[in-house]
């Protein structure tokens, strides 16, 4: 009886469940792999990359083109002063007019006055000569005293006067022949507020001559009086604000 006892004894106790020791973490189910969710963010990773890289490359792209320096009016050219170089990035939408391509550009015209600070694109110039409707160049030739002693530059502005006898003995409907009589001089300009669009560089012959050559610009109705004066010698220059203040 006892020996039935005990192996009654011994068999409930092998049938009760076993109880992890205190401390002890029950074992983790395996993780579900997704290599499809691991293959695209690699792909997204390498994709900004790829942009970035073209981003950098893009910006690193740099043309020399033309910045324009001073006001340049129509139908006149760059020169060696109104023009400088400047690097940009690239942009095949806009017809930047490249450094190299300064010497073709001197043989250009502007088509409108071009400000100051602006880049020059192809579409601002042309072949042709480019002069605003109702005015005409007229070419003036000064001698010392009859201009600034500062000298003048394309893009001035001047009143032009009729000075000498010819001033005062001139016909009464001529523009500025409104002077005091004896007193050679002309109170009233020919032209007021001209635009000095050329100024013969001091290699020119007409220099050796003692006379500097400068084209205006004026208003056409003007031009026949100016011509005149000056075909005379009676011309004189005054440089005023272009605003005429």
């Amino acid at each position: 009886m006892k020996i039935q006892e005990r192996t009654g004894a011994g068999n409930s106790r092998s049938a009760a469940p076993v109880q992890p020791a205190i401390g002890e973490r029950l074992p983790a189910p395996p993780r579900e792999r997704k290599p499809a969710l691991a293959a695209l963010a690699v792909l997204l990773i390498l994709i900004g990359a790829l942009g970035a890289t073209v981003l950098v490359l893009r910006a690193g792209e740099r043309v020399e083109v033309v910045k324009v320096t001073a006001e340049i009016p129509a139908g006149e050219s760059v020169s060696g002063e109104n023009i400088s170089s400047v690097m940009v990035a690239d942009d095949a939408g806009i017809n930047y007019v490249k450094w190299s391509q300064v010497p073709e550009l001197r043989k250009l015209k502007a088509t409108n006055t071009i400000p100051k600070g602006a880049l020059a694109v192809g579409e601002m110039f042309s072949g042709k000569s480019g002069l605003p409707a109702g005015k005409s160049a007229v070419g003036v030739s000064l001698k010392e005293g009859q201009y600034p002693a500062r000298g003048l530059k394309s893009g001035d502005s001047v009143d032009v006067y009729q000075v000498g006898d010819s001033a005062s003995g001139g016909s009464s409907s001529d523009k500025g022949t409104g002077g005091s009589a004896g007193t050679g001089t002309s109170d009233s300009p020919i032209v007021s507020a001209a635009r000095v669009t050329a100024v013969a560089d001091k290699s020119d012959a007409t220099v050796s001559t003692g006379s500097l050559g400068i084209t205006l610009l004026v208003d056409s109705a003007d031009a026949a009086a100016v011509t005149r004066a000056a075909s005379a010698g009676a011309v004189s220059l005054v440089q005023v604000s272009p605003d005429g203040n």
